[in-house]
């Protein structure tokens, strides 16, 4: 299934994509949670119910794709965990290059910092240095605590496509990254939630790639993660427990905007970047200047 959040006059929803249409899970049972992530919670993981729901929609209660004000996937993620420096070739083209990280560079973003697919990036005042980052996001469907590489991926619920936008001078300020991951609207998450189910354990084999103003900036496959899906889980839950509607960026490959030459690319606005990861879809956002 694709999971789609949105907004509508009578307040948020949650839908099931079919084709171009989306079936509005409220329209049929208005008792149902508006945000992924308490579903996830009430249902201990199990999506079983929103397809039932699904299944007994009327007519009235599909609406066409086009349009749709999206919201993030979760509205309300308890943990936004970052993994950084996950792709070698990224490693490489960086200021780390000589320093191969032997365990997961872990960072945090706050929600403030997010904004859904089809809106703007905002490139904020005090710097130029936007970057993209195009990004496989996990999203966590049970509870974790001191998974094993077997059992690891049996807690997601599914995966979406991000941009984890860097503000890269602020990110540089000291040897912490996290001033330079938490401006305001500088990254995104969409345009829904694909079930675990429909794609290979793990998000092994997928194609990611990004695009500004169409050009493609990054091409790559989940097959090159330095440290896998599951082996991501396992890292993290050895301290923390991982909850329904937490989310995971897995990191980003080489191409990114900083490492270009001979001059570093930056969005700015009027610029479109778009993240498109097979299986999953096309994150889209246009780029807007903070105002």
């Amino acid at each position: 299934m694709k999971i789609v959040g949105f907004e509508t006059a009578n307040g948020a929803r949650l839908g099931i994509v079919e084709g171009d249409n989306v079936i509005d899970l409220q329209a049929v049972d208005p008792s149902l949670p508006a945000d992924l992530g308490a579903v996830l919670r009430a249902y201990n993981g199990d999506l079983t119910p929103l397809a039932d729901i699904a299944k007994k929609a009327p007519a009235s209660a599909k609406r066409p794709l086009a349009g749709l004000k999206f919201t993030l996937p979760v509205t309300k993620p308890g943990k936004i965990i970052c993994l950084g420096l996950n792709y070698l070739d990224h490693v490489k083209e960086g200021p780390q290059k000589d320093n191969i990280p032997k365990f997961q560079s872990i960072f945090f973003r706050m929600l403030s910092s997010l904004t859904p697919h089809l809106t703007p990036l905002m490139r904020p005042k005090k710097s130029i240095q936007l970057d993209y980052e195009g990004e496989l996001v996990v999203i966590i469907g049970k509870r974790g605590k001191h998974l094993t590489l077997e059992n690891a991926c049996d807690i997601v619920a599914g995966y979406a496509v991000g941009n984890e936008g860097s503000v890269r001078e602020y990110q540089r300020h000291t040897t912490q990254w996290g001033m330079g991951k938490n401006f305001d609207l500088t990254g995104s998450v969409g345009p829904w939630m694909v079930t675990a189910d429909e794609l290979p354990r793990g998000a092994k084999g997928l194609k990611i790639q990004t695009r500004l103003n169409g050009n493609v900036m990054q091409s790559a496959n989940t097959d090159m993660f330095m440290f896998p899906v599951a082996e991501s889980l396992v890292y993290l839950s050895e301290g923390m427990t991982l909850e329904p509607g937490d989310i995971l960026f897995t990191g980003t490959p080489s191409g990114v905007g900083h490492a270009r030459k001979p001059e570093p690319v930056w969005m700015k606005a009027g610029d479109v970047a778009e993240v498109e990861i097979e299986g999953i879809g096309i994150l889209r956002n246009p780029i807007e200047d903070e105002k």
